[in-house]
Formats: C-alpha cells, structure tokens, sequence
C-alpha cells in the first residue's frame, strides 16, 4: 500500500468518526414539508417550468446516470430523482395544474426523508443527464432544487450537515483550519517549496482543498512550484484558502453564500486581480461559474483552474516542460466540472503529450466521461458508499480496457475516490495527479 493510499483511507476513517449532527429540534413534520415545498417554490421560475413541461419521460436520461446504468433500479434514473419537483409545480404553478391536481399527490415528509437518499446518496450533478436528453432539459438542475428543499427541511445527510456547518460558523472543514495550513506549509517549505502566506502586495491568490491538504499537500507544492516558476507574485491566506463549498454540496444557498464571501472579500481587501483553484472540479464550478451569482454582483477578479494557468504559461513560452516520459501512456480522468461544465477539455491532454506521454482515451472521455463515483461531496456520505463503488467499478473497468500504464487526473476528490475504490478491490493501477506530474517535468 503506497502513502496515499494510506492517507486516503486515514481520511475515509476520520471521516466515519464524525458524530452527525441531529434533525433540528422543533421542526414539526409539517413544518420540514413547508420549507422544502417553498424552497422549491423560489427556484421555480420560467425556465424551469419550461423544463418540466418539455420532459416528455423518454427514459434517455436514465442511460447516460452511472448510478443507474450500475443498479438498473428505475429509482435511480434522473427523471425520478426530481419528481417531488415536479408534482409540486403540477399542483400548484402548472397551468394545467386544474387538471393535475386531483390526481398528483401531495408531498410528504416520508416523501422527503426517501428522496434524500436519491438526490445525496445516488447523484453527483456530474451533468451527463443532461448532455442526453433529447429535449435539452437542465436535468441536473432539477434534482438540485430537490437536494436544497431537502436541505431547507433540515433532512440533509447528517454527517454532510455537519461538515457544512463546520465550514460556516469556523471556517474549516475536519479541523483543518487556517492554523493546519500553516503547519502543512512550514513543512513542505522545510523540504524546498516555496510557498508564500498571507503575502502583502500580491495580485494573485492559489486555493486548496481540504482533500489536496490531508492526503495529497505534494500537489500544493507543485502548484507552487507551477506559479513560482512562471514568474507569479502570489500568495496564500490563512483564513481564505478553501475552494469546497460544502454550501454548495449540501444545498444550503446561505451557507454557499457565506463560504464564496470569505474569498471575494479577502480578494478585494487585498486588491487580488487572479484566483487560481488548485485540483478540485466543485471549487473552480462554484467560484468560476456561481460566484458571481451567489454574490450578485460581478466578482472584482479572474478565477482560472491551474489546467488553464499550465495550458496559458506554455503557450507564451513561460513554462517548458521537458519529454520524459519514455513511452508511458496514460487514461486522463476528466473531472465532471472541470470537463463537462468547465469546458477544459483539450488542455490537459495537450499538457500530457507535451510531456510526451501516449493518452490511451476511455470508451467514453471528455465532455462525455463518467463521474469517478465521488462528486458533489458524495465521498463523504457513508449512505451512498454501495453505490459509488458501484460507479468506481464501471470507471474501473474502461480504464482496464484502455490499458493505460495510470490513470491521470486534475481534481482531488476523483483522486481520493479512485484510489479508495482501488484499494477496496486490489486495483494496482497508479492513480496520479496532473500537477505533480507537471512540475516534476519542468524544465530547469
């Protein structure tokens, strides 16, 4: 067993010790169903009610879930997943809602507490749904408004409600802090990095991930290595450096809000121009893609993955990257929101030939690849493990068909969950990161 299988599964452990926290107290049955319902009712506006009566039930989407195609369980399709959705707009916004009412059920809280297992448990937002669908329907947007109703009734998955209320009231996430950075980047500033906190004058700030600090903090040193190397003047903050939004993943729009705020106004406090968000596919979707929304108001600086920092630096001739890889070929694992909403596709395959490395490409890649299992915060649920070792199982395979020498990829929580499942099955496939293989090919 290699270290970072061993941290990954000292993380899983850790992970299994956290007391969740229980259903809030005081909240009647009805009560939960009242807020989920006008939870829903806020996200109902025009484009989704065009969305909901433009399915016409085809099924398509249920081919393109992993979750799905592994199970066979019609529970599982997308279509089901937001149908509470759905028959609270027949019910009540429908304009044909005269004649769905009477025989579309109301919503429950037995409704609810089944659906979270649905929406959590068996979904990652990893979007292929909606690539499919026939009708162009935003699917996963739909199920999402189901998982924040859901969390809006205080029936969120305990042990996901508590990580998310640890990042919004202490700003930190397993007890890593700001204080855990600091001694993260004393000691891989001990071996040679060059890693700079809380730097005045900057005008570009990294972020990491709890996920890249616990298991994987040799890609933060590569991604220093990266941006010292291109000439950067950038810096880390102690109490703003975590791209997870836990907010996000749990559907909590406020705690979303409060988790975005703490990097905008360090940014602008310290006149910030440039975000770079290390490996992870939510963090550089919810900043990139949602900031601006969630803040509502224009972000006050750039937000680019460190793929397109490598990708840019090569291109003007800031960063050369020498061919060493002596033949090795390689499976690039693309990060659902980095790949499919992010749109960094050609980048990283072009960063990998560079170095010189064979890409042996899945059956299925690019904007149309598998989520590795453990997207959206999914990883940590103990409820869905079945599942997304299900989904590791169906990556597992078309990697094994590709016959790559390892599997590459550019986000954290797809590295962790490869190489969680890889144990579980005595998979010996190196599972390996983009940014550690970059800066271990510069140039001198």
């Amino acid at each position: 067993m290699n270290s970072q299988t061993t941290r990954a599964l000292e993380m899983e452990a850790a992970l299994e010790q956290i007391e969740p926290t229980i259903e809030r107290k005081g909240l009647s049955d009805d009560e939960r169903v009242e807020r989920a319902k006008q939870a829903f009712l806020r996200k109902l506006d025009g484009r989704k009610a065009v969305d909901l009566d433009t399915c016409i039930h085809c099924g398509m989407c249920a081919e393109a879930c992993p979750f799905y195609l592994t199970t066979q369980n019609e529970k599982y399709a997308p279509v089901h997943k937001y149908r509470l959705l759905r028959r609270l707009y027949r019910r009540r916004l429908s304009p044909m809602r005269w004649l769905y009412k009477p025989f579309t059920p109301d919503i429950t809280i037995d409704d609810l507490r089944e659906w979270r297992h649905y929406v959590f448990d068996a979904c990652t937002g990893c979007a292929r749904c909606d690539m499919i669908c026939p009708m162009g329907v935003n699917v996963s947007s739909l199920i999402r408004i189901v998982r924040e109703g859901i969390g809006a009734a205080d029936l969120m998955p305990p042990r996901l409600q508590r990580l998310k209320n640890e990042q919004r009231d202490k700003n930190s996430i397993v007890g890593v802090d700001g204080e855990y950075l600091r001694n993260v980047v004393a000691t891989l500033n001990d071996q040679g990095a060059d890693i700079p906190l809380d730097k005045d004058g900057a005008d570009t700030m990294l972020l990491t991930t709890v996920t890249e600090l616990r298991l994987f903090p040799t890609a933060l040193a590569a991604n220093a290595k990266i941006l010292n190397k291109i000439g950067a003047n950038w810096t880390m903050y102690t109490d703003a450096f975590e791209a997870a939004n836990l907010g996000y993943v749990a559907g909590d729009t406020k705690a979303l809000r409060t988790a975005t705020a703490r990097i905008v106004e360090k940014a602008r406090e310290q006149g910030i121009k440039t975000v770079v968000v290390g490996e992870t596919g939510h963090g550089y979707q919810t900043l990139r893609w949602l900031g601006a929304n969630t803040m509502g108001e224009r972000l006050p600086f750039d937000v680019y993955s460190i793929l397109e920092v490598v990708a840019q630096a090569q291109a003007d001739g800031r960063l050369e990257l020498k061919q060493q890889a002596n033949g090795s070929s390689v499976s690039y694992q693309d990060p659902c929101r980095l790949s499919r909403k992010g749109g960094i596709l050609e980048q990283p395959r072009r960063i990998l030939e560079s170095m010189g490395y064979e890409i042996r490409e899945t059956e299925v890649h690019g904007r149309e690849d598998y989520c590795c299992g453990g997207g959206c915060g999914e990883y940590v649920l103990s409820t869905g493990s079945k599942l997304r070792h299900k989904v590791f199982d169906l990556k597992r395979h078309q990697f094994e068909d590709a016959g790559a020498d390892e599997v590459v990829t550019a986000c954290a929580s797809c590295r962790y969950n490869l190489l969680i499942g890889a144990e579980k099955v005595e998979w010996d496939t190196p599972i390996t990161s983009l940014v550690e293989t970059v800066a271990a090919h510069m140039a001198d």
